[in-house]
């Protein structure tokens, strides 16, 4: 199992959660939701984080990790900043802009994943 280098985002980032619910809408505003799989695990939270101003070369550790998760279509621990626990998360999305010489911010968005 994979740990994200211990290379800290920025704060200012954004948490969404989106729960895993279907909603079937009746006659005269009538509803029914039905929560999607088991309830410990139907709301998982995506973070999007920026690491901004880093040094190059720890924007380069960030790319080439992110880079071999595609690799090994794997997951990967990582503890939010306001998270009380490690989870497991995925990135399927991230930039990276060199700011000035020798310094870049990286972009990425981490999705929780549940796995055994």
């Amino acid at each position: 199992m994979a740990t994200f280098p211990s290379i800290n985002p920025s704060f200012g980032f954004t948490k969404l959660n989106e729960p895993n619910v279907r909603v079937v809408k009746l006659g005269d505003g009538y509803q029914h939701r039905i929560i999607l799989g088991l309830p410990d695990n139907q709301n998982g939270k995506k973070f999007q984080f920026e690491f901004k101003d880093i040094d190059e070369s720890d924007s380069d550790t960030i790319e080439t990790f992110l880079d071999e998760r595609i690799t090994d279509l794997a997951s990967f621990d990582f503890q939010a900043p306001t998270e009380s626990a490690s989870k497991k998360y995925i990135c399927l999305k991230w930039s990276k802009r060199v700011n000035y010489a020798g310094k870049a911010t990286i972009s990425a968005t981490f999705e929780e994943v549940f796995e055994p």
